[in-house]
């Protein structure tokens, strides 16, 4: 089969919620990857056989195929497609597959795949509050199917991560003590420079406004817990963000012919369920698959992104699995960097190529929980 190659990744700094980029159209927004990808890699766009981004809540200016509107305003001619994709919060992790399996079916040769997100303009679950006009107050309980298979079971990912912090005895200091150091990571990559490569300022926007220096385990225990009884706190869950990442994909006949430079190659890409009524738990089932498909261990693994959707997702997988706490999200992850929902599979994977080349590692594997259940994993060798 043939090897479907990451030329280049890049993203948009991350926006804090009201923040730096709250303002900017999600086309605009969109568009700032792909004219970067462009212009770093001098490819011909007419070379690109396809734009596949990821969006939620594609409502508003983020409806009608928000990947295509991005690809004709970063001007893109009119012959190059878009199409959008729902994963849930995997979104443009899956769309990052879905441009490799073009690739290395032979029906594509170049294609972008990303995603954006506008948090301050649309939040989480605005098509929610849509369906509402319809009589729909939320994806699931009018369905009589889905009630027949899983009753009336509250459907959120706050109960979730609350329910995933009981099971695997996390305690709420646990997790406090996993946020600080996110956020110090976090500030550790900046003031390093460890993202200036991969990060493209989107005006006065120069770098992710989520990481706070002045937070505090002693401030973090002075919120309210999301829920009477619980331990999840909005210290230890995902920002709300603005934001948008890209990766070119590239074959070899392309490469070739377009003079590019392959930094890495789609080792793994696969997807799991696990049930949708514990929302966040698929990337423990998903890892375990992939490793066994594979016939590698996490051991193998020199970088791990786990989208820290909450605390408690990251650390229950990491007591389920042999793996360096050192090497999983070494610099930051949602809690501190922010969680643009279709855009945050391909940052992380952005960040994740760019940290195996900075410290010179050979394989990464991603993963994130995704709403319904479901995660991916992604495992790429760089080059």
């Amino acid at each position: 089969m043939a090897e479907a190659y990451i030329v280049d990744a890049v993203r948009a700094p991350v926006g804090r919620r009201r923040g730096g980029l709250s303002g900017v159209h999600p086309a605009d927004l969109g568009a700032h990857p792909i004219q970067h990808l462009v212009a770093r890699t001098g490819i011909d766009p007419e070379a690109i056989d396809d734009v596949m981004y990821g969006c939620l809540d594609t409502i508003g200016a983020q409806a009608g195929d928000i990947a295509r509107s991005a690809a004709l305003v970063a001007g893109l001619p009119d012959g190059v497609p878009g199409v959008t994709v729902d994963r849930q919060c995997g979104s443009s992790q899956q769309a990052v597959s879905f441009a490799a399996q073009a690739i290395m079916s032979g029906s594509a040769d170049v294609v972008i795949a990303g995603g954006v997100q506008n948090m301050s303009r649309y939040p989480i679950m605005a098509g929610f509050t849509a369906g509402e006009a319809f009589g729909d107050p939320d994806p699931w309980s009018t369905s009589p199917g889905w009630r027949a298979r899983y009753g009336d079971a509250e459907i959120s990912q706050f109960r979730a991560a609350d329910m995933i912090a009981e099971k695997w005895g996390i305690s709420r200091e646990d997790m406090e003590r996993f946020s600080f150091q996110s956020h110090q990571r976090a500030l550790r990559a900046i003031s390093e420079g460890r993202f200036d490569r991969e990060i493209v300022a989107f005006g006065d926007v120069t770098t992710d406004e989520g990481p706070r220096p002045d937070t505090s385990l002693e401030k973090m225990a002075t919120l309210k817990t999301l829920s009477e009884g619980g331990r999840v706190t909005a210290a230890v869950s995902s920002q709300i963000s603005d934001g948008a990442a890209a990766l070119m994909l590239a074959s070899d006949r392309a490469v070739t012919t377009h003079g590019l430079t392959p930094r890495a190659r789609i080792h793994h890409m696969s997807v799991r369920g696990a049930d949708p009524t514990w929302v966040l738990t698929a990337p423990i089932p998903a890892t375990e698959r992939a490793l066994a498909k594979m016939g590698m261990s996490i051991t193998d693994m020199d970088v791990v992104e786990i989208n820290e959707a909450f605390a408690s997702v990251v650390q229950a997988w990491l007591k389920e699995f042999p793996a360096d706490p050192e090497r999983v999200n070494p610099n930051g992850g949602a809690i501190a960097l922010g969680h643009p929902l279709g855009a945050s599979g391909a940052r992380l994977m952005t960040t994740m190529l760019h940290e195996l080349e900075r410290t010179g590692g050979r394989y990464g594997l991603q993963t994130m929980c995704e709403g319904g259940g479901m995660a991916n994993v992604t495992v790429i060798e760089r080059l």
